[in-house]
């Protein structure tokens, strides 16, 4: 991670043609051979500061409260992850925001960072509907009964089946679902990033997000 920050550093500071690879590797006290060993390029060598917002984006959707809906777990996490400092461990600060919005619109204008950028969304996603069937195993397990109650069988309707996430993977439902989550973060992110609006507020990154998420509550989240 100390070799993105570095790039990311310098890439805000003096942009991509501004920066070389040997550049980075000086800035984080390795040598260019070193840095090559684990980037092929220095457009990669941000790919773990992009990866790290997805993450926590997919780990606040994880821990938000057992309670919530599907749309009502996603317009939590967005609250909790796009917002500065608010609330979860390592999130981004307020003045790190004006480093996001420089490093996504570079990823929006530059070919080689944005094809990182698209693959990181991309996985982002295989681990949001990992995420979500996760969540919807949970709210399948079966209540407990009172001595003596009938168990639903399996074609009684109302009945849940007791097997958690399937082995094969989330269902295509589940994540056709994860992308349309990602997408509406994703875009709400972009959009801030592109404009002048301060990361807090009406036209901030959570703010876009929620507005994005609130139009999608009519979607099938469950599959």
């Amino acid at each position: 991670m100390e070799i993105a920050r570095a790039a990311a550093g310098l890439f805000v500071r003096h942009g991509l043609r501004g920066t070389r690879a040997e550049d980075i590797a000086q800035a984080a006290g390795i040598a260019p051979r070193t840095f090559y060993r684990y980037f092929a390029s220095k457009e990669e060598a941000v790919a773990p500061l992009y990866a790290a917002g997805a993450q926590r984006w997919a780990d606040a959707v994880r821990e938000a409260p057992s309670g919530l809906s599907v749309p009502e777990a996603l317009e939590h996490a967005a609250r909790v992850t796009l917002s500065p400092e608010a609330g979860m461990p390592g999130g981004v600060s307020a003045a790190s925001w004006e480093w996001v919005r420089t490093l996504i619109r570079l990823a929006i204008t530059s070919p080689a960072l944005r094809k990182v950028w698209a693959e990181v969304c991309q996985e982002a996603e295989g681990t949001l509907a990992q995420v979500l069937a996760e969540r919807a195993a949970v709210e399948r397990e079966p209540v407990e009964r009172e001595p003596g109650e009938r168990e639903p069988a399996s074609g009684d309707a109302g009945a849940a089946p007791h097997d958690g996430p399937s082995p094969d993977g989330p269902s295509p439902d589940l994540r056709f679902a994860a992308a349309v989550a990602s997408a509406a973060v994703r875009v709400a992110m972009e959009t801030w990033a592109e404009g002048t609006a301060a990361a807090t507020g009406t036209q901030g990154p959570a703010a876009l997000a929620m507005r994005n998420l609130a139009a999608l509550r009519d979607f099938r989240w469950e599959g």
